[in-house]
C-alpha cells in the first residue's frame, strides 16, 4: 500500500456521481480536505451516531467580529481538528475579517499530510448571523 493510498478514500461531499454513474469519491488528499471541511460545519450533536463529532465554532456565530473572535475561532478550530482530524499536522490556524464583508471571518488552515509530508492550506469562511 503507498503512502497516498493510506489517505482513503471516501464520498465526495458534493454527493454526484461520475461518467460511469457510481457515486463520486474524493481521494487522498481531497479526502483529507474535505474531511477539514466536514468537521468545521459540523456541530457537536448533529449526528446520532458521533455526538461530539465536530466543532463548537456555531456557538461563535452571533460574536462582534474582532480580535477576541479570531482568537476564539482559532482555539475551536485547532481543538476539533486536533481531535478529529489524525492524518495531518496543523501548521498554523489564523483568522482575518474579510475587508468587504463585516460578517464574514476567513480562517486559514495550513496543515502538513502525516503520511506523505506534503503541505497544503484551505480556507474556510466563517459567517457571522449580524454584520
Amino acid at each position: 500500500m503507498s503512502k497516498q493510498q493510506f489517505l482513503g478514500v471516501g464520498w465526495d461531499l458534493s454527493l454526484s456521481v461520475d461518467n460511469k454513474q457510481q457515486v463520486k469519491l474524493a481521494r487522498y488528499e481531497e479526502s483529507i480536505r474535505q474531511s477539514i471541511w466536514l468537521i468545521l460545519s459540523t456541530s457537536p450533536g448533529e449526528r446520532v451516531m458521533r455526538p461530539t463529532f465536530g466543532s463548537n465554532l456555531q456557538t461563535l456565530v452571533f460574536e462582534n467580529n474582532d480580535a477576541a473572535l479570531a482568537g476564539s475561532v482559532v482555539s475551536a478550530v485547532r481543538t476539533a481538528l486536533a481531535r478529529w482530524e489524525p492524518r495531518i499536522r496543523l501548521l498554523e490556524v489564523t483568522a482575518f475579517a474579510d475587508p468587504e464583508k463585516l460578517n464574514v471571518l476567513h480562517i486559514n488552515i495550513s496543515y502538513e499530510v502525516r503520511a506523505t509530508n506534503s503541505r497544503n492550506n484551505l480556507v474556510y469562511p466563517f459567517y457571522l448571523e449580524h454584520a
